[in-house]
């Protein structure tokens, strides 16, 4: 940083210069770490990538039957190992096809959960569909009862109205009746029992984009 001194008439005109440390070289420089990129945010929530870092949060959220339960067809496969808990998150960030996705659920809000992902929110192709694409989401129980899936799911909705879906369906356990109420609290219809896409028949939810704008 350099300093210039103006004195008055009749006086020398002084340069003060203080110099500080000698630049870095570029061999001194570290790149700042790159966090997870982020998707969305709502008023309490950061809705983000899944990363490679997450393993050990994969394993505590997705290792628990009660969470699992509700995922897929059959029998409830938690995930065991770190491995596991790796090759969940790549398969994962391999669903990025905006707008959809397979994201991480991190709560923003002060208070015990702040800081941390309690789960995950999707937007992706139904299995042995046609196009059609489905909204779902999953929790840690320390997270249920917040309000957490209702509001990551809202702005899931809007993501894909926005990016030019005509519909978003939502398929759940035919007991999973807290799913269930989520669905209808962010403005989803049930059409009923359906016994297609999945193996074992599923209750059915739908919105369209036009009832999305009404």
């Amino acid at each position: 940083m350099s300093v210039l001194s103006r004195v008055g008439p009749q006086q020398e005109h002084t340069i003060v210069l203080s110099v500080g440390p000698a630049p870095a070289c570029d061999s001194d420089l570290v790149e700042p770490p790159i966090g997870p990129r982020t998707v969305l945010t709502t008023d309490r929530l950061r809705i983000r990538d899944w990363v490679p870092a997450d393993g050990d949060t994969v394993l505590e959220i997705y290792g628990r039957v009660e969470v699992v339960k509700w995922l897929g067809d059959g029998d409830p496969v938690p995930c065991q190992t770190p491995e596991q808990a790796q090759a969940w998150i790549q398969r994962w960030r391999g669903r990025d096809d905006p707008p959809l996705g397979y994201w991480a659920i991190e709560v923003t809000e002060p208070g015990p959960l702040a800081g941390r992902v309690v789960g995950s929110v999707l937007l992706v192709p139904l299995p042995n569909g046609d196009g059609e694409v489905e909204i779902g989401w999953s929790l840690h129980p320390d997270a249920w009862g917040h309000g957490f899936a209702s509001e990551a799911g809202r702005a899931v909705l809007a993501r894909g109205f926005d990016g030019g879906l005509p519909e978003i369906h939502a398929v759940t356990h035919l007991t999973n009746e807290l799913s269930m109420a989520v669905c209808r609290r962010i403005g989803m219809t049930h059409r009923g029992v359906v016994e297609k896409w999945y193996a074992l028949p599923s209750q059915h939810f739908v919105v369209t984009r036009d009832q999305w704008d009404g």
